[in-house]
């Protein structure tokens, strides 16, 4: 999500915008264009994330965090589902656009006390990652992986969401300091060379995979 959205996005939870001008707006977050913001409030209205009400004069963010349930202690996350994500060769782009929303039980997130306003959930699409494990479940093609945008202090060894030249992927992350580049590493039954990214690389962390929610298996 694009910087000034997430501003816009918080500022809607604290806030009515409704009552103020863009020029106001723009200043509660440091931006001087008055078409910037209202051009990133009308894509947060489109994804869902605020409702603008012209008759009422709101502008405000919509509830997409816990839902009770009939289970009690149990609640539903309605986490924004942004397409599909690629876990072989980096040739899918990621898309900004969110296509529905994945409810997901609080107990197949461990019941996670972060702030849910940063998880994301994305489709796999190919093998590369099979034999890399969340929590004891493996990231194969036709999963959801649930990805923390809001976690980016990445350590060697943690799976991340990449995006390299405008494409997603998920790989294994390794810093080699030594000859001072990333790898971006598969672990998969087929044979994928690594990723080699420089620093200089147009290259991204967006993000950290905390869990894997399997695809259905029946029959």
């Amino acid at each position: 999500m694009h910087q000034i959205q997430e501003s816009l996005l918080k500022l809607a939870g604290e806030k009515n915008l409704g009552q103020f001008t863009l020029r106001e707006i723009g200043a509660f977050i440091g931006e001087d264009s008055p078409q910037k913001v209202k051009h990133h409030i009308q894509q947060l209205q489109q994804k869902g994330l605020i409702k603008i009400d012209k008759v009422k004069g709101t502008i405000q963010k919509t509830k997409q965090e816990w839902e009770k349930s009939l289970l009690g202690a149990v609640r539903l996350l309605s986490i924004p589902i942004l397409g599909a994500v690629n876990a072989g060769p980096a040739q899918i782009f990621a898309e900004t656009n969110i296509e529905g929303f994945l409810k997901v039980s609080s107990a197949l997130l461990d019941n996670t006390p972060r702030d849910v306003q940063t998880f994301l959930a994305l489709k796999v699409v190919g093998p590369s990652m099979n034999r890399a494990e969340i929590n004891k479940k493996r990231i194969e093609d036709g999963d959801y992986v649930i990805v923390d945008i809001g976690d980016r202090n990445v350590s060697d060894g943690d799976i991340v969401l990449s995006i390299i030249d405008g494409m997603a992927n998920i790989k294994r992350f390794r810093h080699d300091k030594e000859n001072g580049h990333v790898v971006l590493m598969s672990e998969s039954t087929k044979d994928f060379p690594p990723i080699y990214i420089h620093e200089n690389d147009n290259f991204m962390i967006n993000g950290k995979v905390i869990q894997v929610i399997k695809k259905p298996m029946f029959g």
